[in-house]
């Protein structure tokens, strides 16, 4: 026993030692970003940070922490920030893993981001960089995932050190790159390098990306384009003929050589195993892995093929406990939720939800999301970090979240009045009662703008939302909409997104395999007409004895198409939902309703081209008003046939 108490102070200096050292170590983070900072023009708008105090504990703003109390990455955005950036001053920070310093006003080169080896991501778009990138300067980046140069001035060709790394996103568009592609042959690569003065054909590994990444570059050809490459000359017909001799020749030769080691390996014979100690015909077995699949098999607390202890220990940060991706007083753990008590409320396109009422502080909700793989741990994170800075009244904001591999749960507030789809079709024998014109108009209002401002903020991404419904629609107490499940296309399984989500629902998915940043718009465009008929769109049922069909909306068969029959066959008046027609007979609302239908119609439009762009639609919805025209003036729009020609957009 007194062995034992002879060891006790020691291991309690060995313990303080360690939280020391631990201690010392985060402060110590804080030398290389205040050296940072003193190379910006402008640090004052950096004012919480402070030499000789932790970074991450309490968090300075704009710096990215890990769990374990490191600095991760900074996020100097929108600040209209300038100097120098100081790269060398940033390179002692070992656990540095991404850089974002968009929409601000750096001017000069391209910064020597290379010298940061580990970096996964860099944001260096909508500044004022110029001038040409070497060739070489991201080789060796083994790590890189995510490059986003785009709206600078960056001239020169592609460095073709680009091709080589482990890239997922590349955005280089809107900036003065000359010459050819290199060949990205990146599996599932979103690139982006349109406007720019890139000439040449496309490379075959990209030809399959839809053609407006490409736009705005006069001298590209070929594939995704429908500008055809130039054909270059034809060798002459004696030197072809010879060359295919010569080809042939070295073939045969290389059969021939092969053939001969094949006899002489069968004539010396392989040696074989004496004794029952010595096994027979042993095999080697080699596996590798990609940097994402290491990542995701650690992220689950093993590596195919070791131990599991060393990958355990190193890359369970996330591993039962919550990352909050949003600056809030209010704090609970995962077992504060997995404690307090639950209902579920459904089960979705993605998983299930669920009601947590937590002990303190109001209820959350809880989603699951099993089909969530789409990309690696640390792409995951970035992106929800990403969600989580997202600021609108019309959008659900994302709390926090919980990362394994198998499964990811995301939080969000609780929203009582429940969802659009709830209140639209569910309360129909209710005592509450229907919402009437101007409600319906506030709701399509605030759902334009929150996707207006996803595609603002998302300009990178195909589908900002991606899954727009109205059930991702909540309404809060004066029936304001906020918009949910956005944004998640990036993250989730292509084939389960493909299968869920309602953009892939669109015509240009169904007949052609492909969807654009307008799948959006034509999910709005059914919302509307939702709203206005009061019909669910899985619910499409066309008036008995009618046997016409529009060619032009998919054959009739969903909401839109019903929609366009009706407005063909001048029955307008019975396309409203019962509460609106009501209404309308008291003369409120009557040509602002026609001009909401009109506007859903064009977001719906079958042909991509001639559907409505989201910033037109945006507009019209904006210049409504609760009281329409006058009886009159509703008779002769309808009469005129406005709403059906119009419907087929601007050109």
């Amino acid at each position: 026993m007194a062995r034992k108490g002879s060891l006790r102070w020691p291991l309690r200096l060995l313990t303080i030692l360690l939280h020391l050292s631990s201690a010392l170590s985060t402060v110590s983070e804080s030398g290389p970003l205040m050296k940072f900072r003193s190379s910006l023009s402008n640090p004052d708008l950096l004012p919480d940070w402070r030499s000789n105090t932790d970074p991450c504990n309490p968090k300075w703003g704009n710096v990215i922490c890990k769990d374990d109390g490191h600095v991760y990455g900074l996020q100097i955005e929108n600040m209209s920030m300038s100097g120098t950036v100081d790269v060398d001053a940033l390179t002692p920070l070992t656990n540095f893993r991404t850089l974002s310093l968009q929409n601000n006003s750096f001017e000069g080169g391209m910064p020597e981001i290379w010298k940061i080896g580990p970096l996964r991501a860099m944001y260096l778009s909508m500044n004022r960089f110029s001038g040409e990138i070497g060739d070489g300067d991201f080789k060796g980046m083994g790590n890189l995932r995510t490059v986003h140069l785009y709206s600078n001035r960056f001239s020169g060709t592609i460095p073709s050190s680009l091709a080589a790394a482990p890239l997922v996103v590349l955005r280089l568009d809107d900036n003065e790159f000359d010459g050819e592609i290199p060949d990205m042959a990146q599996p599932g690569l979103k690139l982006n390098v349109s406007h720019n003065k890139l000439d040449g054909p496309i490379p075959d590994h990209l030809s399959l990306l839809d053609a407006a990444v490409f736009e705005g570059n006069p001298g590209l050809c070929g594939k995704p384009l429908s500008t055809p490459c130039k054909s270059s000359k034809k060798l002459p017909t004696a030197l072809l003929a010879a060359l295919i001799v010569l080809a042939i020749g070295a073939v045969l030769a290389i059969i021939g050589i092969a053939i001969v080691i094949t006899r002489r390996r069968r004539q010396l014979g392989e040696p074989r195993q004496l004794g029952g100690n010595h096994s027979s015909n042993p095999k080697k077995v080699s596996a590798s892995y990609d940097a994402d699949s290491l990542e995701q098999g650690a992220s689950a607390g093993y590596v195919r093929g070791g131990s599991g202890k060393k990958a355990s220990s190193a890359a369970t940060a996330d591993q039962g406990r919550l990352v909050f991706v949003r600056e809030t007083e209010e704090r609970f753990e995962l077992q504060d939720l997995l404690r307090a008590s639950a209902e579920v409320l459904g089960s979705g396109s993605f998983g299930s939800s669920y009601k947590a009422v937590l002990l303190s502080g109001p209820s959350k909700v809880v989603k699951r999301f099993k089909e969530m793989n789409g990309v690696g741990r640390e792409e995951f994170q970035e992106h929800m970090r990403r969600l989580g800075m997202l600021s609108h009244p019309n959008l659900l904001s994302l709390l926090a979240y919980y990362y394994r591999k198998e499964e990811k749960l995301l939080v969000s507030e609780y929203i009582p009045n429940g969802s659009l789809a709830h209140l639209l079709h569910a309360n129909r024998d209710s005592s509450r009662p229907a919402l009437d014109w101007p409600a319906r108009l506030k709701i399509v209002k605030g759902v334009a703008r929150g996707l207006s401002y996803l595609y603002d903020v998302f300009p990178m991404l195909t589908l900002p939302h991606g899954n727009l419904k109205s059930s991702n629609v909540l309404l809060d107490d004066p029936f304001e909409p906020l918009l949910t499940d956005y944004s998640l296309a990036p993250v989730v399984n292509q084939p389960h997104a493909s299968h869920v989500m309602v953009a892939y629902k669109s015509p240009e998915f169904t007949h052609y395999g492909r969807v654009t940043r307008k799948s959006d718009v034509w999910s709005l465009g059914i919302l509307i007409l939702e709203v206005l008929t009061g019909r669910f769109p899985a619910n499409n049922l066309r008036p008995s004895g009618s046997s016409h069909r529009s060619s032009s909306h998919g054959g009739g068969t969903d909401l839109a198409g019903w929609v366009n029959s009706v407005v063909r066959e001048e029955w307008t008046g019975e396309v409203f939902d019962e509460g609106l027609a009501a209404e309308g007979g008291r003369g409120r609302g009557k040509g602002e309703m026609l001009k909401l239908l009109q506007i859903g119609m064009g977001c719906c439009e079958v042909d991509v081209e001639r559907r409505w762009e989201l910033r037109v639609a945006v507009n019209k919805i904006e210049e409504l008003r609760e009281e329409g025209e006058s009886e009159d003036d509703y008779s002769s729009y309808v009469s005129e046939g406005e709403v059906y020609s119009s419907s087929r957009g601007p050109h």
